[in-house]
């Protein structure tokens, strides 16, 4: 499961730097014929909007994987460049909806707790428990 975005970190990058070439083009302009404030606040503009798409795309690849291998269940939980990850013993583990109304799941077993579906609908959460716990059973 990975977030939805509509933009790529890369085609973010090229925004931003059409946008840095235009802003700083009429602001160098203005500045030439003696507006003198315009160019300082055109370069803080673009610092506060480069520090805004840095974030977005710090997250933009995040993702949630479950997997089955050699009778375990593995979640890697990835934000933000770090991957957590987490295994859990194929017969011992127990996936739960957490919160009511599908707000997230819930996957536990041997002492650790993780919780999924961030990136799913709520209505599609029902469905990834019981996709789940189909595949435990047959595995």
């Amino acid at each position: 499961m990975k977030r939805n975005c509509s933009v790529t970190p890369a085609q973010l990058g090229g925004l931003y730097a059409s946008l840095c070439a235009v802003s700083l083009g009429v602001a160098g302009f203005l500045w030439s014929q003696g507006a003198m404030l315009v160019l300082p606040f055109a370069v803080l503009e673009l610092v506060a909007v480069g520090a805004a798409f840095l974030v977005y795309a710090r997250h933009a690849a995040d993702s949630e994987r479950i997997r089955l291998l050699d009778g375990r269940l593995v979640v890697e939980q990835e934000t933000a460049g770090r991957v957590k990850r987490s295994e859990f013993v194929r017969d011992w583990v127990q996936i739960e909806p957490h919160g009511g109304d599908g707000l997230m799941i819930e996957v536990r077993g041997g002492g650790q707790t993780v919780r999924l579906g961030r990136f799913l609908r709520p209505e599609l959460r029902p469905v990834l428990v019981r996709e789940i716990r189909q595949a435990l059973r047959g595995a």
